[in-house]
């Protein structure tokens, strides 16, 4: 090993990734969330500005920054993990639901003014509790999608990005680099209107195993109609602004325009690992229960996920190593 591979691997085995060195100025943007779409979005975003990216470990860090292929381009970000950690402006927070407090805390870390989450689920209260001296803290939505296939990374939909008010700079650079975004005043509304999209879509399409443009054709026409019936007096009367008619579409609509993805769930699944549902699902069943409302197809498709998701990581846990 010559001297530089050998300062890498140290720094790594002693929590410094040996990620770029600071000039002093922090970041314009830190993106924390190495997944398919922080990748996405960091990319483009790169061709602008200076991008932070927060890796999940000194490892992973070190592996990213040799390069990744994004939508045909090659790029090599400028990656940090804890505990070495840059300074910047702004974060974007790209994470699993269940990693949201850790997260939250990375940001919180690097001294941000501002703090916008695009999970999935309903997680800002979480943020809030978590981000503490954090000024600005908010979750917007998206339907943007993203998968990866090993170095390869390929954008499947840019659908739309609502924020909530207070992160206009955020909407600019991200509508500058491509990505239709816009500042929502009743991101509330805009948070369950999502979580009906990623209601329909995500559990049916992990159980099935098939891809969205799947959903376009019989069977599952008819299932998606059925999931759609149950969650919406549910998350009408938690205040999504939709109509009965208007909420359909909405859920037509994303799965139009990201028919060439995978869902997160269906991609979870796939590589083993644990799912967003309790954050999805889970919060409607949550909901369906404090008003004395009956959800019997999706109980039914959480159950089944939670059965292959556990199958799914046991899997993954019993394979060899390498």
């Amino acid at each position: 090993m010559d001297g530089k591979g050998g300062a890498v691997a140290a720094d790594a085995a002693a929590g410094r990734d040996g990620g770029p060195g600071q000039d002093g100025a922090p970041y314009p943007l830190a993106i924390i969330g190495a997944g398919a779409l922080g990748l996405s979005i960091g990319a483009r975003l790169a061709r602008r500005m200076r991008v932070a990216l927060v890796a999940s470990s000194p490892a992973r860090a070190v592996a990213l920054r040799a390069g990744v292929q994004v939508d045909g381009a090659e790029w090599q970000p400028e990656v940090w993990s804890v505990p070495r950690l840059p300074r910047a402006e702004w974060a974007l927070l790209l994470v699993k639901a269940g990693d949201t407090a850790a997260a939250a805390g990375t940001a919180a870390a690097l001294g941000v003014r501002g703090l916008l989450s695009l999970q999935n689920g309903l997680v800002e209260s979480r943020l809030r509790e978590a981000a503490a001296g954090v000024p600005l803290v908010g979750q917007g939505v998206t339907t943007m999608g993203a998968h990866r296939k090993g170095r390869v990374v390929t954008l499947a939909g840019s659908g739309e990005t609502l924020l909530p008010p207070g992160f206009e700079v955020l909407a600019q650079w991200l509508g500058e680099a491509g990505f239709p975004a816009r500042v929502e005043p009743e991101i509330a509304a805009a948070r369950l209107a999502k979580l009906l999209v990623n209601l329909a879509l995500n559990p049916l399409t992990a159980v099935f195993r098939v891809p969205t443009s799947a959903l376009l054709e019989p069977p599952y026409p008819a299932y998606v109609e059925a999931l759609v019936a149950e969650a919406w007096p549910v998350l009408r009367s938690a205040g999504l602004a939709l109509d009965e008619a208007q909420a359909r579409e909405r859920v037509w609509a994303v799965v139009r325009a990201t028919a060439a993805n995978r869902t997160s769930m269906l991609q979870d699944l796939l590589a083993g690992r644990r799912t967003e549902l309790d954050a999805i699902t889970g919060v409607l069943l949550q909901m369906a229960q404090a008003q004395g409302a009956d959800v019997p197809t999706h109980r039914a498709l959480h159950r089944l996920v939670c059965l292959q998701e556990a199958d799914a990581v046991s899997r993954t846990r019993a394979r060899p190593p390498g």
